[in-house]
């Protein structure tokens, strides 16, 4: 079934900058110069492909403006955006570890986060089914007063925040980028209106999170689950995941909107990442996820693009996804994709289906607080 796709996607996205890195590395001195890891490049190969394919066709323009204050100010702290506005018109500027920015960077934000409320809108009109954010800076490491992980706005939980804010009652995020989801997780912890969900890489970013003990405090407790999978997992462990603990979270909590993080630096070849999955594999995932939206809540579904580094493969990763959630074909045939169907490792190992059944437990502590909910 094709749907009506909504594209948050603005050139300007492309003109925000980190400032003068190499890698991860500010470029001091015995640094050469070089560029940062998260590079316009990345992004705009995926949009140059939705081009030179046709596809951008299949794809409904999300007309984007500044976000206000009020609108992020839902999901981030006074003093968070006071300090990004202050620090805007710096040559070089920190928005909180690991988050470098330039001059401009946040008016840049602001358009990004403006992008999604103005998505959110056209979703809840019934004007398009679900979008897609192309996006620069990306978002889901920013947490409610501090930026991380290169993510200045959290662009996911500010569309979130809008579409609570205009009277959808449950949200479930579902974070299936390689490093862990932290943002949303921090903001909406104590929330019980907001199911947090994140699949990732154990234990690599950020530094002491994305723990499976970690299930939400106060009215939230219950409503986060972490799915932390070990290095070096394949297709098997993934589906693992997504059948044994996402699924069932989705089907118990019943969401009414859901807001997909999805990087693809779970990607083989991912210079950040230490996953091999290819294409098929994203393909897969998206198409679990688009199913459950269609069951669950008349097919609504906000997409951000986060993670993926290798600009050779990534547009080839992205594509799969935005082809799967419109439910279309742009006839494009992955180069890298039978080479990475073909890994070795996409079976499933005992340490991997140990750490997922970890992970499925807590859905017993989901299921107590949804059931404390309803005698409430």
């Amino acid at each position: 079934m094709t749907t009506r796709t909504g594209l948050i996607w603005h050139e300007l996205f492309m003109w925000h900058r980190q400032g003068n890195y190499s890698g991860l590395m500010p470029a001091n001195y015995p640094v050469q110069p070089g560029t940062h890891y998260e590079t316009a490049e990345g992004k705009r190969r995926i949009k140059n492909l939705l081009d030179a394919s046709g596809f951008i066709e299949q794809l409904v323009p999300v007309k984007v403006r500044p976000a206000t204050d009020e609108e992020l100010q839902r999901v981030h702290t006074p003093r968070y955006i006071a300090q990004l506005e202050r620090d805007n018109r710096e040559t070089e500027a920190m928005a909180g570890f690991d988050a470098p920015y330039s001059r401009g960077s946040f008016d840049i934000a602001r358009l990004v986060g403006g992008g999604m409320v103005e998505a959110v809108d056209a979703i809840l009109a019934g004007t398009i089914d679900r979008a897609y954010l192309l996006g620069r800076p990306v978002g889901h490491h920013a947490e409610s007063d501090e930026g991380k992980g290169f993510c200045l706005i959290n662009n996911a939980a500010v569309g979130a925040g809008h579409a609570l804010a205009s009277g959808i009652e449950r949200i479930a995020f579902v974070d299936v980028d390689v490093h862990h989801g932290n943002g949303a997780e921090e903001i909406f912890y104590a929330d019980p209106r907001v199911l947090t969900i994140s699949v990732h890489q154990d234990h690599w970013f950020p530094p002491e999170t994305g723990n499976v003990a970690d299930t939400g405090k106060d009215a939230g407790e219950g409503f986060n689950l972490n799915v932390p999978l070990p290095a070096g997992c394949g297709f098997e462990a993934y589906r693992k995941a997504i059948t044994d603990v996402v699924i069932p979270a989705l089907e118990a909590f019943r969401p009414q909107l859901i807001v997909v993080p999805f990087g693809v630096d779970a990607g083989a070849q991912d210079p950040l990442g230490r996953m091999i999955l290819g294409s098929n594999h994203f393909r897969w995932i998206a198409q679990a996820l688009s199913d459950a939206a269609d069951r669950l809540c008349g097919g609504r579904m906000l997409v951000t693009h986060e993670g993926g580094y290798n600009e050779a493969t990534s547009p080839f990763m992205a594509l799969a996804v935005i082809e799967t959630i419109v439910g279309a074909s742009s006839g494009v045939v992955d180069p890298y994709g039978a080479i990475m169907d073909s890994m070795p490792g996409h079976e499933l190992l005992p340490h991997q289906a140990e750490a997922i059944d970890a992970a499925a437990a807590n859905l017993e502590t989901l299921h107590r607080a949804l059931g404390a909910a309803v005698a409430a």
